[in-house]
């Protein structure tokens, strides 16, 4: 639904250090200074030039955060407790636990892929949900710290995989089915749920309302102009709190992030990640990413053969999977980086289409971190499948490899600064920001 909100003309007036700023935000993806509309219940404010959310309203603000955050944890040490998937082949069982994958790994001296696991699927989702739970029930804690929480909570977010690794758990059903029984523990369940409460508890976390009840914006003490850009006008959004600074103010006063107003050596910083990702990408599909000993063969195995292995046994959906997040995904997100680094360096059109390169900004930045699904399939195959001889797989080189790749692959999308593509446009958007209901 379309919330209910003020007049053009009345957001448009020149702002001054004595009207209230509190409705004025610049869009972190363009740049555009809009006036946000009073929001109602389960509405948000969309920019009216990129259609970037910029805010949302909801119901029990605090509470629903809390709620969700609190029952994620619940599930999460639930999940951590008891036996999480089980497997049989030829009469001879096992059975793992979430905190048995990353112990496996080290014990087959691939403590990377085990830190990889523990972090992104472990720690930093429960740093996030107890972030969210503190923050939200204005714990009594120190100002200082308050505000580390609150700027790592953001960072973070990124970064957490559980619904990833839930998938993969998913995909190595399908790849075992074929060995032997396969079945979910007691903790499966609650896994499950624990990744959608997480995902839910973040929904109900918005950026902008959180750090205007952690502290308020800073005052702008000059004249702004709603429907321009802020590069125009002497003044930057902090990426970290979104407050209005002047331009020249390398420091937030309300949450000390340094910053400027567009990110210092962006396209220099994205190149360098992006070669340097291609540089490893050909090899991690060159090298096995795992080995499977059965009967005392060992047969290694790339991310490709894996994919022909599961198409040449009927599994087209999981093998399309496997295929379009392992090799379609990283090849087509390191060719869209490129795109839109020649973009923001002027080498595409006189007359840029931003709407489109933003578009696949967005989409580059939301799937990249999909590509990790296959490093969470070996870790999965690997801690589950013990068996001597019979059967066993191990990790190889090559999945290392592919997790950096996705990584940097993920920094390089986070160093590439949006606003520079829609900095080649004029100001044509001369509008109010719309209010969706969600």
């Amino acid at each position: 639904m379309m919330c209910s909100h003020k007049n053009h003309e009345q957001h448009s007036h020149t702002r001054n250090g004595e009207q209230p700023q509190d409705d004025l935000m610049l869009c972190p993806q363009c740049d555009m200074l809009v006036a946000l509309p009073p929001l109602a219940s389960g509405s948000k404010a969309v920019c009216p030039r990129c259609k970037t959310t910029l805010s949302s309203r909801w119901e029990e603000p605090r509470k629903q955060p809390i709620g969700y955050a609190l029952s994620a944890l619940f599930m999460l040490l639930l999940a951590n407790i008891f036996p999480f998937v089980n497997m049989r082949v030829a009469g001879i069982s096992n059975e793992i636990t979430l905190i048995q994958i990353p112990r496996v790994m080290v014990a087959e001296d691939y403590a990377s892929v085990a830190t990889l696991f523990m972090v992104l699927v472990q720690f930093i989702p429960a740093f996030c949900m107890l972030a969210i739970i503190l923050l939200c029930a204005r714990a009594r804690i120190p100002p200082g710290l308050k505000v580390w929480m609150a700027k790592v909570l953001f960072q973070f977010k990124t970064w957490c995989m559980v619904e990833i690794f839930l998938a993969g758990v998913l995909v190595s059903f399908v790849k075992l089915m074929a060995y032997g029984d396969i079945g979910i523990g007691t903790s499966f369940i609650p896994y499950c749920l624990f990744c959608l409460l997480q995902v839910r508890a973040f929904q109900c976390v918005d950026r902008r309302w959180l750090w205007q009840d952690i502290e308020p914006a800073p005052r702008l003490d000059r004249a702004v102009q709603v429907g321009r850009t802020g590069l125009r006008q002497g003044v930057r959004s902090c990426p970290c709190c979104t407050a209005i600074l002047p331009a020249e103010q390398t420091r937030c006063p309300r949450c000390h992030t340094t910053g400027h107003a567009r990110r210092r050596h962006s396209l220099q910083w994205t190149m360098a990640l992006l070669v340097t990702s291609i540089m490893m990408y050909i090899p991690s599909m060159v090298m096995p990413i795992m080995i499977t000993e059965a009967l005392g063969n060992k047969m290694p195995s790339t991310v490709m053969a894996g994919v022909i292995l599961l198409w040449g046994e009927g599994s087209y959906p999981v093998a399309m999977v496997i295929f379009i997040a392992s090799v379609m995904v990283p090849s087509l997100k390191m060719l869209a980086i490129g795109w839109l680094c020649l973009d923001a360096n002027g080498k595409g059109k006189e007359r840029p289409d931003s709407e489109r390169m933003h578009l696949i900004y967005e989409v580059v930045e939301f799937v990249g971190r999909w590509s990790m699904i296959d490093v969470f399939v070996i870790a999965v195959l690997s801690a589950l499948v013990r068996m001597g001889q019979l059967l066993s797989i191990y990790p190889a080189m090559g999945a290392l490899l592919f997790a950096m790749v996705v990584i940097l692959t993920m920094f390089a999308a986070m160093t590439f600064d949006p606003r520079l593509t829609w900095d080649r446009v004029n100001e044509t958007i001369k509008k109010e920001p719309q209010g969706d209901g969600k």
